[in-house]
């Protein structure tokens, strides 16, 4: 695509100098075969941008903290191409320049840019340019990478620039999560981590002391908007609430209104633990407000911005603000930097009004700043406080990655490099993969251009008036953990304990917390009830335990349940069971007596054949119970009810039958003469016991095919147990049999009752009418007990009242046919029966 500007457009640049130091000089510029660029805040505008109402160029003013920390920086870049040049482990053929430049201001920060992305000018004596071209593959600035800037807001601009010809920049400082989007800043990387791993690291902080009512500062710029963002995303998901939340500004001292504001704000929220995301600016405003306002007795979480700052603890009462703790990089230790900085030799300065001086060259030069002066400490000590060494040694790890990727991309591995062209997009793509450790600190960067470095968890400590801090923990990027020196901590409270910070009371074991109003972590506390127990994922949650388990009430666990049914060895199974095999052992030998004495008067009287259908339904009817015994199988609760039914019908029936003969021979004989010839000649017996087992059969089929009772495991029985037995299936249809018999009996007591005078002989009546009534009250017994208990020893209820109903039957009627046949066999003879007959016929006429 063509363009219609011209292929270079020339950028006067304003001339970008150093101050003038009093002390030693050294050179801000050394010739080599290729150059990089450092970016250093050497000064610092006291001009507020907003009060600016026409554009201007701002002069950048000294201020003595400020010097005194780029000072080391700019050493120890200096420190790291000496050693690089003297070395030939790296580049043995070839020689690394620099030029510094300073940022003090956005606009001193795009003039340097340009100038860093210019081609080669003569200097003062020609303008330098920056080339418009469709494709920057070949272009060639005069320095091959960046080394820089401090701040994320200044490195936002730069690495937008230099990403358009994808220049590697190596930043020392500027920690924004922003600058990790390869798509908008391509060829940005950084040996400091990005702050989103120093969120991780502050709120594993709060987490691991119980923190969860703290208060957050922040400045008002992209460091602390960003930072403050990404902390409440972090805290939300950890039940930590912010108690307040506010902004310092960057351009305003401790005695403005905003700055006292946040103090306020700090101080109403009554949290005891404050975190202060903010550059060492803001921070440093911020706690001369805390200390003017008197505030104390709270811990101050630090980031690595300001945690270890000169200038923040050498505010004056900055000792009475309580414990003060913050994040620091882990440092290289740089053994040979102290004694790089005593070689340099001192010489006088120009002063400010000299024309020469670098300071006052604006407008006239458009080189970067060609001298360097030592800076005057206020202590009159050059010693790098361990802030200094923190950036210092991101500045030193940043230059060796550059020098590693021309390593790789000039083929230095042979032991000679070849010299030629350096492409910026070329050395990126080396520099991004470089891997090499430097003393006890490993250097590579991630898919987004980040280092991986180490946090240390710092604590500040005073000896009378001396300042000083120790490790009391570390953060690790790889894989994330965090870990504490808990010995080693000095708390401001009494007895060294660790300070609360909270809104409510924690909740004792097994209570879910009820926020109370917006804040989760305000809350009142209220215990679980039974049948649910609290997670620890989830404090504000009961949740309900699974169906087969329970808990009590104020549970943290839930507990399985325990398995309830009628054991084949349970005490009262095996008396059932013993009592179950006497019946049906008698039930066998009245049956063995019945067959031998088949011909004998009582034996026709007491039926005959009718005897050994209902001694039979009784056996069956007996064989049901063992279908309540162990764990209740598809085929035990198919046969459990139709088995007792139908049998306790075919008994009934036979009954039925029984007494109807009775009553018709001596009741209705004299009457109805032919009614017995009738009932004789068309089987009424068996045709009455067949119709009559018939309808309960059918009723019983409707009901297996309608809805079949099948194994079912009761929850609602007991809270803590699961009971095992069969399920009722349709309830109306499960008490039809029970009905149908129950109706069957009443006929059968009515028919027996009209029977009771007979002749003692023939006793079937009455002993079916005693019978009967023992069916009765064991059948509204077991409704009873039905009713008002449900529980483990359901199915032996059951079992033990329809025992006590057949053996009463039995008892009834048959054992004292078999007492006649053996002990009294007198009475078992024709004689006897006519004799009886006899009598009653006498006393009825």
């Amino acid at each position: 695509m063509g363009l219609s500007l011209p292929s270079c457009i020339y950028l006067p640049l304003l001339g970008l100098c150093c101050c003038t130091f009093q002390g030693l000089t050294s050179p801000l510029r050394l010739d080599g075969d290729y150059t990089l660029a450092g970016l250093f805040p050497i000064h610092r505008s006291t001009i507020s941008i907003r009060q600016k109402t026409t554009p201007e160029v701002d002069i950048c003013e000294s201020l003595p903290y400020q010097r005194l920390h780029s000072y080391h920086l700019i050493q120890a870049m200096r420190f790291a191409v000496e050693e690089i040049n003297n070395s030939s482990r790296l580049l043995p053929n070839i020689t690394l320049g620099y030029e510094i430049y300073d940022t003090c201001l956005p606009s001193a920060t795009m003039y340097a840019t340009l100038s860093v992305l210019s081609q080669a000018g003569d200097g003062c004596r020609g303008p330098r340019h920056v080339a418009v071209a469709t494709n920057y593959t070949r272009y060639q600035p005069k320095a091959v990478a960046a080394i820089g800037p401090d701040n994320s807001q200044n490195a936002l601009l730069t690495a937008s620039l230099l990403g358009i010809i994808q220049m590697p920049e190596v930043s020392y400082e500027a920690s924004s999560p922003t600058l990790s989007l390869k798509r908008i800043y391509p060829s940005f990387l950084r040996t400091i981590p990005s702050d989103r791993l120093q969120v991780h690291a502050l709120v594993r902080l709060l987490k691991t002391f119980g923190w969860i009512w703290v208060a957050a500062v922040a400045s008002d710029n992209n460091y602390g908007q960003q930072g403050l963002q990404m902390l409440r995303e972090a805290v939300a998901r950890l039940g930590i609430c912010f108690a307040y939340q506010g902004l310092m500004p960057v351009d305003q001292d401790a005695g403005s209104a905003q700055p006292a504001q946040v103090v306020q704000g700090v101080v109403r929220s009554k949290a005891n633990v404050a975190i202060v995301f903010a550059n060492k600016r803001s921070a440093l405003a911020f706690f001369q407000a805390v200390v003017r306002q008197n505030v104390t007795g709270k811990v101050w979480l630090g980031t690595e911005d300001w945690s270890l700052a000169t200038e923040i603890w050498q505010i004056p009462g900055i000792r009475g603000v309580g414990t003060v703790m913050g994040m620091s990089v882990k440092q290289a230790r740089l053994p040979g930097m102290e004694a790089f900085r005593g070689s340099e030799k001192a010489t006088p300065c120009p002063d400010h009004g000299q024309a020469g001086a670098c300071q006052h060259c604006r407008g006239r030069c458009s080189q970067p700043c060609s001298r360097f002066c030592r800076p005057e400490s206020p202590e009159g000590s050059l010693d790098p406080s361990p802030y200094d060494m923190q950036g210092a040694s991101n500045v030193y790890c940043a230059v060796f990655a550059v020098a590693h990727g021309l390593h790789h991309l000039l083929g230095c591995q042979m032991g000679v490099c070849r010299k030629g062209p350096v492409y910026p997009r070329q050395l990126l793509t080396e520099v991004k993969r470089v891997n090499f450790s430097i003393y006890d600190r490993q250097i590579y960067f991630d898919s987004h251009g980040d280092a991986l470095a180490d946090y240390d968890v710092v604590l500040w400590t005073w000896t009378e008036l001396a300042w000083g801090y120790r490790v009391v923990g570390s953060f690790g990027a790889n894989p994330a953990h965090l870990s504490i020196k808990e010995d080693e901590l000095l708390w401001h409270t009494e007895a060294n304990q660790i300070p609360v910070s909270v809104c409510s009371k924690e909740c004792d074991a097994g209570e879910q917390k009820v926020p109370q109003g917006i804040y989760r972590c305000c809350f009142h506390c209220v215990g679980c009830s039974p049948g649910t127990f609290l997670n620890s994922s989830d404090p504000y949650t009961c949740q309900k335990c699974r169906e087969d388990q329970w808990s009590p009430a104020g549970s943290q666990t839930c507990f399985e349940r325990a398995v309830v049914f009628l054991a084949w060895d349970n005490h009262i199974s095996l008396a059932l069971l013993t009592a179950t095999m006497l019946l049906l052992s008698l039930v066998a030998g009245t049956a063995a007596v019945f067959v031998r004495n088949l011909q004998t008067p009582v034996v026709k009287s007491a039926g005959g054949w009718l005897c050994f259908v209902m001694l039979g339904s009784l056996a069956s009817a007996s064989s049901s119970f063992f279908c309540y015994f162990g764990v209740p199988g598809r085929l035990a609760c198919l046969l459990r009810s139709p088995l007792y039914n139908v049998n306790a019908t075919v008994f009934l029936a036979c009954m039925m039958a029984r007494l109807f003969q009775i009553v018709i021979i001596f009741k209705m004989a004299a009457r109805a003469p032919g009614l017995y010839a009738a009932w004789r000649r068309y089987h009424g017996p068996g045709v009455l016991i067949g119709t009559l087992t018939s309808l309960q059969g059918l009723i019983e089929l409707i009901y297996l095919s309608t809805s079949p009772p099948v194994p079912y495991k009761n929850y609602d029985i007991f809270h803590d147990g699961v009971v095992l037995e069969c399920s009722e299936g349709h309830r109306v249809l499960s008490y039809c049999g029970m009905i149908y018999n129950s109706l069957l009996g009443s006929v059968c007591f009515v028919v027996s009752y009209l029977g009771k005078d007979l002749p003692n002989s023939y006793s079937e009546a009455k002993c079916i009418t005693f019978s009967l009534l023992i069916y009765f009250t064991s059948f509204i017994s077991f409704s009873t007990a039905q009713a008002v208990y449900r529980g483990k020893f359901l199915g032996a209820i059951c079992v033990a009242f329809q025992f006590s109903t057949l053996s009463g039957i039995f008892g009834s009627y048959f054992a004292p046919k078999v007492y006649v046949i053996l002990f009294r066999p007198e009475r078992n003879t024709n004689e006897q029966f006519q004799m009886s007959i006899q009598t009653y016929t006498k006393r009825i006429h």
